[in-house]
């Protein structure tokens, strides 16, 4: 995912939490379904980080021998420049491209 086409705001926006409570009813469940997807959106950031970084790594790494590497500094300036998970989570939630489902709600619906 190309996460520097997001349109999450790159600072803290205050949201009305009535309103982004509104499609499941529950305050609570909806930061949950949002902490959720920050997790999943995270651990994909740090995978592609460390992917990216990988290139750069060398065999022999000494304290003594600290190299900078140009390229290797442009990749970490430009993963810090993102959005938060948090937020572009929260944004995808507000455009409703987020699936997600709560299994209690639904067994007891059946019922």
């Amino acid at each position: 995912m190309d996460y520097k086409k997001s349109n999450a705001p790159l600072n803290t926006v205050t949201r009305d939490l009535v309103e982004l409570a509104e499609p499941t009813g529950n305050i609570y469940e909806t930061v949950c379904i949002i902490a959720k997807r920050a997790n999943q959106i995270a651990g994909a950031m740090r995978d592609d980080l460390e992917k990216k970084l990988q290139e750069f790594a060398s065999l022999n790494d000494n304290l003594e021998e600290v190299t900078e590497n140009r390229e290797q500094i442009e990749i970490s300036r430009y993963y810090e420049k993102l959005p938060k998970p948090t937020l572009i989570a929260t944004q995808e939630y507000i455009e409703d491209k987020l699936y997600y489902r709560n299994p209690v709600r639904e067994r007891s619906a059946k019922d």
